[in-house]
């Protein structure tokens, strides 16, 4: 599924330029993805035009958000602690963490691996029209190992 949403990210600048579902689906099986991938990506990126749509405005940027366990669970520690980190630096606003959130709990599975968490946020991002700066664009794909430390 995280194959097909960053082949997504990739070849279309945001999610209405995406063709229609029918050729979608066959431009992704042409390129070699398997039908539950492309179906899986498809459903989740579907739930994240409904949510961002009918989003429910959050409470002040200065308030406290509490996980429930189900959220923790889900989100592990890695995941959870860039996520504060996100929150923190003011790169990620409320109303985008709980889209996260949410786009996180419709996983199939879980914990979600950092690398894949770092894949929901930019879409996330991406599906809201906004690009993160280019030192979160740094920091949402380059590998743990090929940072240089100063």
């Amino acid at each position: 599924m995280f194959d097909v949403l960053v082949y997504l990210y990739e070849h279309y600048w945001r999610p209405d330029a995406c063709p229609a579902y029918g050729l979608l689906t066959r431009k992704l099986s042409a390129v070699g993805f398997e039908d539950d991938e492309i179906c899986e990506a498809l459903t989740w990126l579907d739930g994240l035009q409904s949510v961002s749509q009918h989003a429910v405005t959050p409470p002040s940027e200065g308030a406290s958000r509490v996980y429930s366990d189900i959220e923790a669970d889900r989100l592990g520690v890695d995941a959870l602690g860039f996520l504060h980190f996100l929150e923190s630096t003011g790169v990620l606003c409320v109303a985008l963490r709980e889209v996260v959130l949410e786009r996180v709990l419709a996983l199939p599975r879980g914990p979600v691996l950092l690398d894949d968490f770092k894949i929901l946020v930019l879409l996330v991002f991406w599906s809201a029209g906004q690009e993160p700066s280019a030192l979160i664009l740094d920091e949402l794909f380059v590998e743990a190992e090929d940072r240089v430390v100063h």
